[in-house]
């Protein structure tokens, strides 16, 4: 047996299942496709989650849109995370070319073209139905490691959040929270102190400031009602096809803690919700992450920590996460570690730095014996990708190099007309774009303080009142006084001989005579 057909065999072996399955593509050795030998990918284990990992325009984006649609196509909602924009094409059949032709004619596999059913959400100004989450869905353990809180910091959330529980007053949006705080440190500090101790001004003016840093990346848009129902993800359509969500994050990619506070809700959300699956022949809801540093790159120890877990646990749940990037190294080790598929494009070497990556990366697969890995990853082609996934029984299959199928699907954008025609069907939005403003702890608390400055204005009214009355009864009591004083002084024997003198002196300095006088002059 040659060298191929022993290939071949142990490919054929490797990639055919029980189960359903779909075909990523065709198998390679030495540079040549082996037509009809096909690269599956089982259905059953989409939810031990995958890494799409290659250089930029090496064709990762198109390998998630071709497993994207494939899953649509045996009725698996998907959510996408379109940060580039260039994904809005999966609601569009392909247009064909004769490239597309040769390339399947290699593989063995007729080229149809088709389109998946989609839904366009949004989570800032982006067109679709908008994306949101209260503050008390988070929670305060969820809510402080989004803001990096300290130990004691955190304590001071969880007291608040049990504060607002306590009294029914609800916590909805970023200035329910930042009103909470400023009553509890002003108006409503002792009352609040009598009953949950006191509470350090300098630290809600740290959680205060983390708040403002959140608002400045967008999340006072996020923050609010309606809540977003994780079970509108998992969509079936009337032709049996799982509904493709579309998340627009084009305007995201300079807000990262939005965007890492998003998924780690969302995810979160859907572990508390969605029942435990078990073994099935395929996933509930399959998530892709595009540009996945992003949920990585500001996520403190804490964050991680979390996020790890949720990895780890949600595929019993039936969801499987495909993070899209790069280079492997972009994914923590702990969780590059669960990431059962694997389809790495090519990477290049300009720099040492980059080789040495590239060694690295070659060691997150198997060992072939028809390929050195760390070679092959920078002679790959376009739409050429080094794969490995895990078989029904959980155990890695070969590593191949597959020439992968080309997408069903637009590999274009949509136009405006066409996204706008797809939202006007949405039966999303007028539920989830209606303005809703209930209220909440910022008109309850604001009424509060309202009242308090009210009374601390009136009692301040009173005091200077009485202040007053006291000022023109010492006043009075003064001048009875001075009166009084007088006229005793008034009637004395001294008083009247000052008083007759002080009257001769004036009667003097006027010019009048006295009547003495003018009986003395009388005599000459």
């Amino acid at each position: 047996m040659s060298n191929t057909e022993k290939f071949i065999e142990e490919i054929q072996n490797g990639y055919t299942f029980k189960g359903p399955s779909v075909v990523l593509g065709g198998a390679m050795i030495d540079g040549v496709c082996q037509t009809d030998t096909l690269v599956k990918l089982p259905l059953g284990t989409m939810n031990r989650h995958g890494l799409i990992a290659g250089a930029t325009g090496s064709g990762k984006t198109k390998t998630l849109q071709i497993i994207a649609e494939q899953l649509s196509n045996n009725g698996v909602p998907v959510l996408l995370m379109d940060i580039k924009g260039d994904l809005s094409g999966i609601a569009a059949c392909s247009p064909g070319h004769k490239k597309i032709d040769e390339r399947h004619a290699k593989i063995g596999l007729p080229f149809i073209s088709d389109q998946s059913p989609v839904e366009f959400l949004s989570l800032s100004d982006e067109k679709g139905a908008r994306l949101r989450a209260t503050v008390s869905e988070f929670g305060p353990v969820l809510f402080s490691k989004i803001l990096m809180l300290s130990e004691t910091q955190s304590g001071i959330v969880a007291v608040i959040f049990k504060y607002c529980d306590d009294h029914q007053i609800p916590l909805l949006d970023l200035k329910d929270l930042k009103k909470t705080l400023q009553f509890i440190t002003d108006e409503g500090k002792e009352d609040f102190e009598s009953e949950y101790g006191k509470v350090s001004t300098a630290s809600t003016g740290a959680i205060l400031r983390k708040i403002v840093e959140l608002e400045q990346q967008g999340a006072d848009v996020f923050f609010g009602e309606r809540s977003f129902d994780v079970d509108d993800l998992v969509r079936i359509n009337e032709d049996g096809k799982g509904i493709v969500s579309v998340l627009r994050l084009t305007d995201i990619q300079d807000r990262p803690k939005l965007f890492s506070t998003f998924m780690l809700q969302m995810l979160a959300e859907i572990y508390a919700t969605f029942p435990e699956q078990g073994d099935a022949d395929r996933p509930k809801l399959v998530i892709f992450i595009d540009e996945a540093h992003l949920v990585f790159d500001q996520a403190s120890p804490a964050l991680m920590d979390q996020i790890e877990a949720i990895v780890k646990l949600i595929r019993s749940k039936g969801v499987g996460l495909f993070f899209v990037t790069q280079n492997p190294a972009d994914i923590p080790e702990d969780i590059l570690g669960q990431l059962g598929m694997k389809v790495q494009h090519a990477l290049r070497a300009f720099t040492a730095k980059d080789r040495k990556a590239i060694k690295l990366a070659a060691q997150n697969y198997p060992l072939s014996d028809y390929y050195e890995a760390d070679e092959l990853l920078t002679k790959l082609g376009i739409g050429e990708a080094l794969v490995t996934v895990l078989n029904e029984k959980g155990i890695p299959t070969p590593l191949v190099h597959t020439l992968l199928r080309a997408p069903q699907s637009r590999m274009d954008v949509l136009t405006n007309e066409e996204i706008d025609a797809i939202i006007n069907e949405s039966k999303l939005i007028d539920k989830y774009n209606e303005v809703i403003d209930r209220e909440s702890a910022y008109e309850i608390l604001g009424a509060k303080i309202e009242e308090a400055q009210k009374e601390e204005h009136q009692e301040e009214l009173r005091k200077q009142k009485e202040k007053a009355r006291k000022t023109t009864t010492r006043s009075r009591s003064s001048s009875r006084q001075e009166k009084s004083m007088i006229e005793k002084a008034m009637s004395s024997s001294v008083g009247k001989t000052v008083m007759r003198e002080v009257t001769r002196g004036l009667l003097g300095a006027l010019g009048i005579k006295s009547s003495r006088r003018r009986s003395k002059n009388s005599w000459f």
